[in-house]
């Protein structure tokens, strides 16, 4: 009840109502009728009306306070139905809004922390497990009687698996730069046959070695409104994907058109395909599929729709009537 009296507002009522209570108890005196003792009365009936209703009013708040408080420390729920009076209904309507967002930023909170620690945990896994087939190649390339046939064999799988973790490295953290959302795509017009023969030629020898070929077909006019470098980036992955999946002897073929409304990439392989669970998590980060090689991390397809969807594109996946892989590539115009 003390505090309630200290609020400069309730205490300036208080005066002047006291004012007016010392007025009226003159005016019973002065007038010899009934007139002063009820203007005396009422005048009471209204500062113990007034102040009752104030008092609830201010007890109300100190409840809502206390409960605000305790829903952003203990999650506590609040029940808003309680209060009903008209003058906090504004307040009700802007703390319903707040606390609304407080529960969604607390639960996206709870779940980036939640993927930060499996993010964290399979970087980890990806970037040990070559480390340790590295440590391990080291000390074999140390024994002096080593035959130079062995020594050889050993350097090139040393430089393949630093090869991996290189290129480990570099992903995530383009991943973490589109995170964090410091990469300024370029808005150029980018010419789509130029654009996978640049995304290609990394795996030219890979694929000859293979046996595999590379099919493209589409006019040279064909053009979407982008970042070269990154969607380099993204078709690479998508065609190093489709090249390991890909049978000794295979194809990969590329198709793209372009109409008033999204220029189209089509990129096909015939080799087994996906297996219909793991459609679903294809572009998820760090997902192996059942078919994946024992050297994929799982992150070059979340990578390539990353960079697709942060440039007014989307990636699709699913398999092709003939059997084998499709990927479906759209940029749309803007």
């Amino acid at each position: 009840m003390l505090k309630f009296f200290r609020n400069p507002e309730i205490t300036q009522s208080l005066l002047w109502h006291l004012f007016l209570f010392l007025f009226s108890l003159c005016l019973s005196h002065w007038f010899p009728s009934y007139t002063g003792a009820l203007f005396f009365c009422f005048s009471l009936f209204y500062i113990i009306t007034h102040y009752w209703i104030t008092w609830r009013r201010y007890h109300r708040l100190q409840q809502l306070g206390q409960e605000i408080d305790d829903m952003l420390h203990n999650q506590t729920p609040i029940h808003f139905e309680r209060y009903q009076e008209g003058e906090l209904s504004i307040l009700e309507n802007e703390l319903s809004k707040m606390t609304l967002r407080l529960s969604e930023q607390a639960a996206a909170l709870a779940k980036d922390k939640e993927f930060l620690g499996d993010s964290m945990a399979d970087i980890s896994h990806q970037i040990r497990s070559p480390l340790t087939s590295s440590n391990l190649i080291l000390s074999l390339l140390m024994e002096p009687d080593l035959a130079p046939a062995r020594r050889k064999k050993l350097l090139q799988e040393l430089t393949q698996l630093l090869s991996r973790i290189d290129w480990l490295v570099e992903a995530l953290l383009k991943m973490s730069k589109m995170d964090a959302g410091t990469v300024h795509f370029q808005q150029s017009s980018v010419n789509v046959k130029n654009l996978i023969q640049k995304a290609a030629e990394p795996l030219i020898i890979p694929m000859e070695l293979r046996e595999q070929t590379l099919s493209l077909q589409g006019t040279d006019q064909v053009t979407f409104t982008g970042d070269f470098s990154w969607s380099e980036e993204a078709i690479l992955n998508i065609l190093k994907n489709c090249m390991e999946h890909t049978p000794w002897g295979g194809c990969i073929q590329v198709t793209f058109s372009q109409n008033t409304i999204f220029t189209e990439i089509i990129i096909e392989d015939n080799g087994p395909g996906f297996d219909k669970e793991d459609l679903p998590h294809l572009f998820e980060r760090f997902y192996k599929g059942k078919t994946s090689s024992q050297q994929s991390v799982g992150i070059g397809l979340a990578l390539a729709r990353m960079i697709i969807s942060q440039q007014n594109g989307t990636l699709k996946a699913e398999n092709s009537l003939e059997g084998g892989a499709r990927f479906i590539l759209k940029f749309y115009s803007s």
